[in-house]
């Protein structure tokens, strides 16, 4: 029992090339042959110093280059020799016909434990020759690279071989997704409260979603809309607002400033009441319009500095002038009433 080298018991894989392969399994094929040995005294082993120990297997590998030069590094697991020593250890007999299929015999018989590390052993010894020569890189295939060339540059196969911007974008957000969803699964199965944490996230963050679609919803529904009914003679909206807007224009070419100022109101309550946003009736007041938008609409400031304009104009007798009518003109061009 001395052969076997010291191997890293660490948990997990340990990154390796061919050669610390090969020492271990050197490593490996003496850990069987100590057990062996230690079967034959059928004496207890001393305490602390049992041959059989699975422990003494180390941690799994990870070769580079066992596959060939530029290949993955190829992950070796050894938890097969793990029971073999498990059961070695005990002294008792165990069934793997995953691993040593050759002495899993039919019924109830079980292969002996001195013929389980016989076969390990002849399994790290296979293991061995073909670390000693690895796989060998593929051929070039040039004559038959040259044919398949020749096949795809045809017409019928122009394009087909093409990788769009758009299909590597969607395989990169497609790997990107798959990574995310297995490291959530992973965390997830450690900590299970996550899942609940991101379920009742998502459900938070849908209620948001809809509180805000309703509160829209209802400030949208502040401007109210009115059945088709026949305009009213005198409505203001009985005239379209482009006539008063020609009035205005008309007005103001002739210097009639306060005159122009009228029109120019006049036509963005026509416009306005053309959408539908109040019922038609030639009997209300500037204020009274004003106050038939809701607070939140974003019309109000306007129409209200409008009306302002026109109530100091046309019923406070104040005189009018060209920057004025502009001022107005562009209070109006907010609410819709431009020329086309």
């Amino acid at each position: 029992m001395t052969r076997a080298l010291q191997i890293d018991s660490s948990p997990g894989f340990r990154d390796v090339n061919l050669a610390q392969y090969r020492q271990h399994l050197d490593a490996l094929d003496g850990v069987v042959g100590d057990c062996a040995a230690q079967l034959k005294l059928k004496t207890p082993p001393p305490v602390n110093e049992n041959a059989c120990d699975p422990e003494r297997v180390g941690s799994d590998d990870r070769v580079e280059g066992l596959a060939g030069a530029g290949s993955l590094p190829r992950e070796v697991r050894y938890d097969w020799l793990r029971a073999v020593l498990s059961a070695a250890g005990k002294k008792a007999s165990v069934a793997t016909p995953f691993v040593l299929g050759a002495h899993a015999s039919t019924k109830n018989k079980k292969p002996e434990t001195s013929a389980l590390l016989n076969d390990a052993r002849q399994r790290i010894e296979m293991d061995e020759r073909q670390a000693e020569s690895p796989v060998a890189e593929n051929p070039a295939y040039t004559e038959q690279r040259k044919s398949l060339d020749a096949i795809l540059a045809r017409s019928e196969y122009k394009g087909v071989t093409e990788v769009t911007v758009q299909d590597r974008l969607l395989e990169w957000l497609d790997n990107v997704l798959n990574a995310l969803f297995t490291r959530l699964a992973r965390i997830g199965a450690r900590m299970p409260w996550i899942g609940t944490l991101l379920e009742l996230l998502l459900l938070a963050g849908a209620l948001t979603g809809l509180i805000l679609l309703l509160v829209r919803l209802e400030r949208n529904a502040r401007v109210r809309l009115v059945p088709d009914i026949e305009t009213p003679p005198g409505a203001p909206s009985a005239r379209e607002w482009q006539l008063w807007l020609k009035e205005a224009e008309a007005a103001a070419a002739a210097g009639a400033w306060r005159e122009a100022i009228h029109s120019v109101y006049w036509a963005s309550i026509s416009r306005l009441e053309s959408g539908r946003l109040w019922p038609a009736d030639r009997a209300r007041t500037p204020r009274e319009y004003l106050g038939l938008l809701g607070g939140a609409d974003p019309r109000k400031p306007t129409l209200a500095a409008l009306t302002r304009s026109f109530e100091r104009t046309w019923y406070g007798g104040r005189e009018a002038a060209a920057a004025d009518f502009n001022a107005v003109l562009h209070l109006a061009a907010e609410l819709g009433v431009e020329a086309k």
